[in-house]
């Protein structure tokens, strides 16, 4: 009985905590206050990001938007970590190995969602503007 009452102290001990710490990493914000820059160098340049949450060049979860200007290209890379990308605006065409193939390829369009996973060579390629929120648990530097 005594250890079941240990337990289940411990137990409610530890999940009591959950809150508090979200609570500490609470982040709001409304899309016309994101801050813009250029993205990482590792990216082709013309492109810009917005870091929402975290960073993604360090340890842990991070959640960033790119802004990805028409014709951009991302050539074929092998991802460092497994990133979720979501479509904000415009089109995202991915491709996976090492040469795009638009008949191999997929459009993403508003709302589409995808993962890169790691290891994997991947490439993307847009023909209008296009906006993506990227967010993954960054064991390594991100790309973004």
């Amino acid at each position: 009985m005594f250890r079941i009452v240990l337990v289940t102290t411990l137990l409610v001990a530890g999940l009591a905590s959950i809150p508090a710490i979200a609570a500490e990493d609470h982040v709001a914000v409304s899309a016309d206050h994101l801050k813009w820059g250029p993205a990482s160098p590792a990216l082709p340049k013309g492109a810009q990001t917005a870091v929402l949450a975290s960073d993604p060049s360090k340890d842990g979860l991070y959640v960033s938007r790119l802004k990805l200007p028409a014709r951009y290209k991302v050539p074929p890379h092998i991802h460092p970590n497994d990133e979720n990308v979501t479509v904000i605006s415009g089109t995202l065409n991915i491709g996976m190995g090492g040469a795009f193939d638009e008949k191999n390829g997929q459009a993403l369009k508003v709302g589409g969602f995808f993962t890169f996973a790691q290891g994997h060579a991947a490439l993307c390629l847009v023909y209008e503007g296009t906006t993506i929120q990227v967010h993954g648990w960054a064991l390594k530097p991100s790309l973004m």
